[in-house]
């Protein structure tokens, strides 16, 4: 009897720039991710919702509703992981995405394999049982 093979996690891409988007998607899709993709905040919303993804890769300047918007009421349905994607490269850009509750934020331009490694460690961030990483930093066996 083989064994079954884990599902594959599932992205949500929301970008609306149509090159960058197929970009990430294919090169998560090389990684063994499930992506799919929006274009604008209302679909995005919409995607997350209806797709119920592991992680979502959101762009911050969307048509319809802007990404700190999406974040937030994507945010107030479920927690899932964000990595903010944005050509907004200032400060309190990303201050204020990780406040409204991105996970992490990468500005464009961007490296790809620096895309994927983010990737992993959000979702392996969110694998972990509460706490699980407390015990060894403070020395424990």
């Amino acid at each position: 009897m083989t064994p079954l093979a884990a599902p594959a996690r599932t992205i949500a891409v929301i970008e609306d720039e149509r090159a960058i988007a197929a970009a990430v998607a294919a090169r998560l899709r090389s990684e063994g991710y499930a992506v799919e993709i929006a274009a604008d905040g209302p679909s995005g919303v919409e995607l997350v919702e209806r797709l119920r993804p592991d992680l979502v890769v959101l762009d911050l300047m969307l048509p319809g509703l802007d990404g700190l918007e999406v974040c937030r009421r994507i945010q107030r349905e479920r927690a899932v992981p964000v990595l903010m994607l944005t050509a907004r490269d200032s400060e309190d850009d990303l201050v204020v995405g990780l406040g409204v509750g991105a996970d992490d934020y990468v500005t464009k331009p961007f490296s790809a394999r620096e895309l994927v490694a983010r990737v992993h460690a959000l979702l392996r961030r969110a694998e972990r049982p509460y706490g699980a990483g407390r015990a060894r930093a403070r020395g424990a066996t």
